[in-house]
């Protein structure tokens, strides 16, 4: 990211602004177990994923102060397809990129995602890869395992997101449930399933 003044300024209006009014307000996000989140970094937030809005979403959900830290993992032939998607997706949203395959090449794809934890920052990382159907849960692609391996004493936050995708069809507002996991069980988090909230979010 940027460290220039200005570009700093306009990340900070756009989630001050323009996010928590979509995401909160808008899309009507409600939150449970909110005090389960971590307080500072390094720390990892994982969660489902159905949405183009959920990154945006679950950082949303931590306060402004640790905005500067907070840094989702996302696929780079995705957002920087284009230099002004770059552009944006790097400055503004503060993405950490990540080849997709570059880990058969004998490369490490996430070795930006472990300097990012080192330097105590706060990666927001859906384990599934992609999005998927709306509360289906897809297998698990290997890099929230190689991270919790990687840096083992990191804690692991995993949530679920409800709603999220059916929102764009006009349906009920979605829901987020947060859970946690301690840094010395952060391994078999990885590996535990993280399973939508079967309770409704439909209002009477």
């Amino acid at each position: 990211m940027s460290k220039n003044p200005l570009t700093r300024l306009l990340r900070f209006l756009f989630f001050a602004v323009v996010v928590r009014a979509v995401i909160l307000v808008a899309l009507g996000l409600t939150v449970r177990h909110r005090e389960r989140l971590p307080k500072d970094g390094p720390a990892i937030l994982a969660g489902n994923h159905n949405s183009n809005l959920d990154a945006l979403a679950m950082m949303s959900l931590m306060p402004l102060r640790l905005l500067p830290k907070l840094r989702p993992v996302a696929a780079m032939d995705y957002f920087y397809s284009s230099r002004l998607r770059g552009w944006f997706a790097d400055q503004i949203v503060g993405i950490i990129p990540v080849k997709r395959g570059s880990g058969k090449e004998g490369g490490n794809p996430l070795l930006l995602a472990e300097q990012a934890l080192d330097r105590g920052e706060i990666l927001v990382i859906f384990p599934e890869g992609t999005r998927g159907e709306p509360e289906t849960l897809q297998a698990f692609k290997k890099g929230i395992g190689h991270l919790a391996k990687a840096r083992s004493k990191v804690p692991v936050v995993p949530g679920s997101y409800t709603g999220s995708a059916r929102r764009r069809r006009a349906a009920p507002p979605c829901s987020c449930r947060s859970t946690s996991s301690s840094a010395s069980a952060n391994r078999s988090t990885a590996r535990s399933p993280m399973m939508p909230s079967s309770r409704s979010s439909k209002r009477p």
